[in-house]
């Protein structure tokens, strides 16, 4: 609510600035360095390898422009549908409070017993009817406000992949189909379009359809290098929740056939990166969920055919774990925990049928939900064994709320 978004389009400016500068670069370059293998005088091997250099050093300098405007726009689109969803958000919030809620700084919705007067507050706390439907009312604003920061929050996400996007090559014009030499160089194929840009990979959301790929990119500019492999069969996510008063059930199911193989290396400003690891085969998931205020219980089955292995090690702002996996056969999964104010402890057991080994310390950030967890696992099976391990969470968010709540009942207490 009290992000200057000012800076996304004076940022936008930067990087259209950053386009025309390149472009002069570029015209330099091809009057001065370029047009030195164009011309008669020179002849042989050299010529043919300086020219073919020449050209893709000029490419980059092309490909820089297009994927620094394309940036920019999308700096520009993120500003405007981040205005337009914060406008939609306080007019929630102004909406709420005008149906007689309070909604804290978290966004937490509770009823404004402070404007009533005190026959009236002794009315509702002696009629049942008066209590529910103040219940009611209260986890209608509350849905509909987290349905406003919801949707800014995936918008968030989106923006960060559209952006990601534009700054790791495309290759569109290597290979032979151009001049284009260098595979992780500047972005010819950026997209500008944030919409466009935003949309998920058809393996992400769930498509039957075959898909095979790869992509590279080496460490430049504060990025890591990554190198990834991929040939997806299918994978399908199922999803849903439902609410009465206090209480939440929600679950999701996943499965996944295919195989991976990805490895990145690189010291960034975020940290310290070194990871690889590959798997082949077939693995599904279902979690369920119930929550009544801020206590709860998560129950996870998983189960993995196949093959599978990696190594970790990461020390970044968000994550700091050492690891590695072996393992060939079939494993079965069931883990289970109990949460309170943004607080979790739960525990985890595998069987293993077939050869591995695998051990697991750490703790790091969920990127979608933004949950801290922290814990360990170790497991070995000469040919049947298995695997245990402690999983301990910290929401944020809940942490904040619960904190919150208590504070405003306290306050209430001296109305």
């Amino acid at each position: 609510m009290t992000t200057d978004l000012g800076v996304l389009t004076t940022a936008a400016s930067k990087w259209e600035e950053m386009a025309g500068e390149l472009n002069k670069v570029e015209t330099r370059y091809g009057e001065s360095v370029q047009k030195i293998t164009t011309g008669g005088n020179w002849a042989g091997v050299s010529s043919g390898v300086a020219h073919s250099t020449f050209a893709g050093t000029r490419y980059e300098f092309s490909a820089a422009q297009i994927q620094a405007k394309a940036i920019a726009s999308l700096l520009r689109g993120a500003h405007e549908k981040f205005t337009e969803l914060r406008k939609k958000l306080e007019s929630a919030r102004d909406d709420a409070m005008a149906a007689g809620m309070t909604v804290s700084a978290q966004g937490q919705v509770a009823f404004d017993y402070a404007k009533l007067t005190p026959a009236e507050r002794s009315a509702y706390h002696h009629d049942p009817d008066g209590e529910a439907s103040i219940r009611t009312a209260v986890t209608k604003w509350q849905n509909h406000i987290d349905d406003r920061v919801k949707a800014i929050a995936e918008l968030d996400e989106g923006v960060k992949t559209a952006l990601g996007r534009a700054s790791a090559d495309s290759n569109k014009d290597a290979f032979g189909k151009g001049a284009d030499e260098t595979l992780s160089g500047f972005n010819a194929g950026a997209e500008g379009d944030l919409a466009k840009a935003m949309k998920p990979d058809r393996s992400s959301a769930g498509t039957k359809e075959d898909k095979t790929g790869h992509t590279f990119s080496g460490p430049k500019y504060g990025k890591e290098a990554s190198a990834k492999a991929y040939a997806d069969v299918f994978h399908e996510t199922a999803q849903g929740s439902m609410s009465e008063g206090d209480l939440k059930l929600s679950g999701v199911a996943d499965a996944y056939g295919g195989g991976r193989a990805t490895a990145n290396f690189g010291f960034t400003d975020q940290g310290f990166v070194s990871k690889a690891e590959a798997s082949a085969g077939v693995r599904a998931l279902a979690e369920g969920r119930a929550e009544y205020g801020y206590v709860g219980q998560y129950a996870r089955a998983e189960g993995f055919a196949g093959i599978e292995g990696s190594l970790t090690a990461k020390a970044t702002k968000e994550e700091v774990t050492v690891g590695a996996k072996g393992f060939v056969g079939a494993k079965g999964t069931l883990a289970g925990g109990a949460e309170a104010f943004g607080l979790g402890v739960g525990v985890n057991a595998e069987g293993w049928a077939g050869p591995g080994a695998e051990a697991w310390w750490g703790y790091k950030k969920d990127k979608e939900t933004g949950v801290w967890k922290l814990g360990g696992d170790a497991g070995l099976s000469p040919l049947v064994g298995g695997k245990v391990g402690l999983e301990i969470t910290i929401d944020p968010h809940k942490v904040s709320e619960a904190v919150g709540d208590a504070a405003d009942a306290l306050a209430g207490l001296f109305d």
